[in-house]
């Protein structure tokens, strides 16, 4: 007797490929200074964009995050924004 292969829920769909919606250009360095970059990876309300949603890697996540936090405490980068009623 032969088995079938069952086909649920689980597995009918191919994974789409990740894409990196934002792009580090290789000579740009990220560090607090470069405003324009870090204003990339940062939303309207001031949050931190995520890996997930980027599509940048671990190392250079852990760089945008200390080069935006650092931009925060200079004051160069809003630390909130503006908050809904």
């Amino acid at each position: 007797m032969v088995k079938k292969k069952r086909m649920g829920s689980r597995g009918t769909r191919a994974r789409k490929k990740r894409v990196t919606r934002y792009l580090i250009p290789k000579d740009a360095e990220v560090e607090y200074k470069n405003l324009t970059l870090l204003q990339k990876y940062v939303t309207d309300r001031g949050k931190i964009v995520s890996r997930r949603v980027s599509g940048v890697n671990a190392k250079e996540q852990r760089d945008l995050t200390r080069a935006i936090k650092r931009a925060r405490y200079l004051g160069l980068l809003p630390v909130g924004g503006v908050k809904k009623k």
